[in-house]
């Protein structure tokens, strides 16, 4: 049996009538009543009752009916919900942010994704380090990250989304809050609130390779895991801080924001695992990209 011959089954039951439900199907009636014979052969039951004026169904034919059109449905949207997997119309994606993104761009790209795929299921992890996101891809928890580079990362598809230049947070009243701009030897000496180290935020790594590079020591008085913590304690004048730019979208009173000068800024990636096909994911890449150029 084939899946042909129940919709020729079911246009016949349902038109009552070989004539109709061949035009109906864009057939010829003789072979369509064949096909019907066949399956009542193949079944060893009669679907129909026939006479010179009309077609009726047996009672095991309207029982045949009934599940004929379910299996038919069941099949119909087994297709339709495979094109629209293929076409990224639904599905999952998890997506992690690094801290400054989870502010500016991390809610565009939630309403976004949201707007235009509605039926997929989406999952927003925002505060992850790097590292932490670089080991969720690996291990299938996130599908999208959006991070700052890393080494040993070879394993990981990664693209530019945008390069982002260095301020520094300072409290409103410290003697630079009135600074045009700042460079790294005017911060020797000055208490700085810095992301966690020992390889676990990639901020961390930047923030001391500048100091080196300037032949200075970097002077922390506090680490932090989340940039929210980290902006709160500049806000509350505990230290001062080196951020992406984007970590001012978080308009915390009491804090000024000035650029740090001479520095090369720091890229945001997005990252995914190496050959990842998922429709979802690329149409998520796409739109990704179409807000970075904004």
């Amino acid at each position: 049996m084939e899946l042909r011959h129940l919709r020729y089954y079911v246009a016949v039951a349902e038109q009552r009538h070989f004539g109709r439900a061949a035009e109906r199907l864009h057939m010829a009636q003789p072979p369509l009543s064949q096909q019907i014979r066949q399956l009542e052969a193949e079944l060893g039951v009669t679907l129909l009752s026939r006479t010179t004026r009309k077609v009726d169904l047996t009672p095991a034919g309207s029982a045949y009916l009934e599940r004929a059109r379910e299996i038919l449905a069941a099949v119909d949207a087994a297709g339709d919900e495979a094109n629209r997997i293929a076409a990224g119309r639904t599905g999952r994606l998890m997506v992690g942010c690094v801290g400054s993104a989870t502010y500016s761009l991390l809610p565009a790209l939630a309403k976004a994704l949201r707007t235009e795929l509605p039926d997929v299921d989406f999952g927003f992890r925002g505060e992850m380090l790097s590292p932490d996101q670089a080991a969720a891809l690996r291990d299938g928890t996130l599908d999208l990250a959006l991070l700052r580079r890393l080494p040993d990362s070879s394993d990981l598809a990664m693209s530019e989304v945008r390069r982002e230049r260095l301020l520094v947070a300072i409290p409103q009243e410290h003697r630079y809050a009135h600074r045009r701009r700042l460079r790294v030897p005017e911060l020797a000496g000055e208490g700085l609130i810095i992301h966690a180290g020992g390889g676990r935020s990639a901020m961390n790594s930047l923030v001391h390779e500048l100091f080196e590079a300037a032949d200075l020591e970097v002077e922390v008085v506090h680490e932090v895991a989340e940039t929210s913590t980290l902006v709160t304690f500049v806000a509350a004048g505990l230290g001062l801080a080196v951020v992406p730019e984007p970590t001012s979208a978080l308009n915390v009173p009491g804090i000024v924001y000035v650029p740090l000068v001479a520095t090369p800024g720091v890229d945001l990636v997005a990252a995914t695992r190496e050959g990842d096909e998922n429709p979802v994911l690329a149409r998520a890449l796409a739109m990704l990209a179409e807000l970075a150029d904004r």
